[in-house]
């Protein structure tokens, strides 16, 4: 059987008074995922178990079918992992944003989705002033994905940092001060004064000269969150029996993908932005089937809409998504046999708060061995009625692959 997971992260939402009171899903012209709903079955489930923070490492973990409280063990591990940064056992692995605050705000948690080829001469300013020999260890910076790059505290036996070091997503905190915000607890300090002399190092860096001389923001400095050691994750294949491929632009995901095993296809054109190439990625996931029991395509984009507060963005995503990406996929699944597809988002992220959220998230399913039960569409509505769902998002994984 052939199987596809499409995941248009941070798409549940509550009703919208600029969408007439609907939700981004309900607005949205979607044809395709409510197909799947109309022949399929539509529930719901909850990806990020309390006290966990609402984001896409642990609910994406979820939603692959592993228990987070058992495996988590922070974000920037694993997108170490998708950039190919090996952690030895003492090694901790931080995310680092290039951001831009104003007047001890959190202007901007993307720096103006500033560039890979402007973000990298940044961090590797930040590398030649602050990396190198720390207490205890040294510091690596390594630059990713336009904003998105990793600090590696290299540890000679142990790291100052522990469980009970806590850090704040910067995208939770859009336009608030920052203050309340910063690193705490063991470790804290480090990354604090890290963050502060990274203001420095930046200010007249000629790439943010030329960004202010263009009218955009500059990153005016580093954000370090998500810390932790490298996880054990048992394969996928191992644990499910099946082979996964993952196309994501978000180095989260793929890192995810990388740890369990899974083969990642990079997609031209895919930005992990609204502007992203949706009909690329429904092009690749497609040619990835016959090699694969598993396709799993990743959407950053409605959850980039959410944290801009843009309703209409959001549901443009959505249409893109389905028309480019759902709907190839149900045209080419039954061509190889018994197939199913399963849409689901991986956490809420509500366009009121345009932050991630706690809560369950609707998902739907369709295929071969699913049975109709007759739901008109698919939405949050209508999952909300079902009698179907998982209190451990973990869980339905099983039901998926049947």
């Amino acid at each position: 059987m052939k199987y596809a997971i499409v995941i248009p992260d941070g798409c549940a939402d509550e009703p919208q008074q600029s969408l007439g009171g609907k939700t981004p899903l309900q607005a949205a012209r979607k044809p395709n995922m409510d197909r799947v709903a109309r022949t399929g079955i539509v529930g719901r489930s909850n990806n990020v178990p309390a006290p966990l923070t609402p984001a896409s490492d642990v609910a994406t973990l979820s939603l692959f079918g592993y228990d987070p409280l058992a495996v988590y063990t922070g974000r920037a591990p694993l997108e170490a992992a998708a950039m190919g940064i090996p952690l030895g056992p003492n090694d901790w692995a931080i995310r680092c944003n290039l951001v831009n605050i104003e007047n001890g705000e959190m202007r901007d948690f993307t720096a103006g989705h500033i560039t890979s080829d402007e973000g990298r001469p940044l961090i590797e300013a930040v590398h030649n002033a602050l990396g190198g020999g720390a207490a205890g260890g040294r510091l690596e910076f390594h630059a990713g994905v336009s904003y998105r790059n990793i600090l590696v505290y290299r540890a000679d036996k142990s790291a100052p940092f522990s469980g009970d070091t806590r850090t704040q997503p910067p995208h939770d905190i859009p336009d608030r001060p920052i203050g309340d915000h910063l690193p705490k607890g063991p470790g804290g300090d480090l990354l604090r004064q890290l963050m502060e002399r990274s203001r420095a190092v930046l200010a007249e860096h000629p790439v943010n000269k030329s960004r202010v001389e263009k009218g955009k923001r500059p990153a005016t400095q580093i954000w370090l969150w998500g810390q932790g050691k490298a996880p054990t994750l048992e394969p996928f294949s191992r644990k499910y029996g099946k082979r996964g491929a993952i196309l994501s632009a978000v180095d989260l995901v793929r890192g995810v993908g990388v740890l369990l095993g899974w083969k990642r296809i990079d997609v031209p054109g895919a930005t992990g932005y609204l502007d992203t190439d949706y009909a690329a990625k429904g092009r690749y996931a497609v040619a990835a089937l016959p090699d694969h029991d598993l396709v799993c395509v990743h959407i950053e984009a409605p959850d980039e809409a959410s944290h801009e507060g843009k309703a209409d963005e959001k549901v443009k995503a959505l249409e893109r998504i389905d028309e480019h990406i759902v709907g190839p996929l149900l045209e080419a699944l039954p061509k190889g046999g018994e197939w199913r597809i399963l849409v689901s988002p991986d956490h809420r992220t509500p366009l009121r708060t345009r932050a991630h959220a706690y809560g369950m998230v609707p998902f739907t399913i369709a295929g071969t061995g699913i049975a109709s039960k007759g739901q008109p569409a698919y939405d949050e509505a209508v999952a909300e009625k079902s009698d179907l769902a998982f209190e451990k998002g973990h869980e339905l994984m099983r039901l998926f692959l049947g």
